[in-house]
């Protein structure tokens, strides 16, 4: 997105900064993490303090909760397409030390993106003109919009910096970008409309 900055017509780009998807695979019985953390390398595992191993893998770049049950979350990632690449590189790094796993069945759960209006936002008066929106500024700094369809989480800061959560795909996050864009001009609740 991005390029033409007419009032009735913005569009902005953005940054996806992580990708967050989960894999479930085929198993033989369970993983022995304490075998993983013996063998393996780029792991930790502390069970004291958390009951899944972590592992980072460095092409792509993504670290992995990965659980007895062969159950992974996977975080760190830029590109939707590296999900199912991140969880076979774990996977075959587990056959290698001996565990009977395969299939990772991958699910993209969160896409978060950044991007700036490169304006100021009231929030104030934002909280006031909108549904569905919170902003409690000893709590903290940004007001949060949940927006119902497309269904995502705008975190909107004073500076018009914005963060997006919630979405599977891109082309949400496109369609939720574009409608903040028009509600908050429809609004006027910053300097640029």
């Amino acid at each position: 997105m991005g390029g033409d900055h007419r009032s009735d017509k913005r569009e902005i780009s953005y940054k996806v900064v992580n990708i967050v998807a989960t894999a479930i695979t085929e198993i033989d019985g369970v993983i022995d993490l304490n075998e993983i953390i013996k063998k393996g390398s780029n792991v930790e595992y502390h069970p004291d303090r958390f009951p899944g191993l972590i592992m980072r893998i460095e092409n792509p770049h993504a670290t992995l909760l990965i659980f007895t049950s062969g159950k992974m979350v996977i975080t760190g990632l830029k590109k939707s397409t590296d999900a199912d690449l991140a969880a076979q590189q774990a996977v075959e790094k587990i056959q290698n030390i001996g565990f009977k796993i395969k299939n990772p069945k991958v699910t993209i759960q969160n896409i978060v993106a950044t991007s700036s209006l490169n304006i100021s936002v009231d929030l104030n008066m934002l909280t006031i003109v909108m549904d569905n929106i919170m902003y409690e500024p000893e709590v903290f700094p940004a007001a949060i919009y949940k927006m119902q369809d497309p269904k995502v989480v705008f975190l909107i800061f004073s500076s018009g910096k914005i963060v997006c959560l919630g979405s599977k795909v891109k082309e949400t996050i496109d369609v939720a970008l574009s409608l903040l864009i028009k509600q908050l001009s429809e609004f006027e609740v910053t300097d640029l409309f």
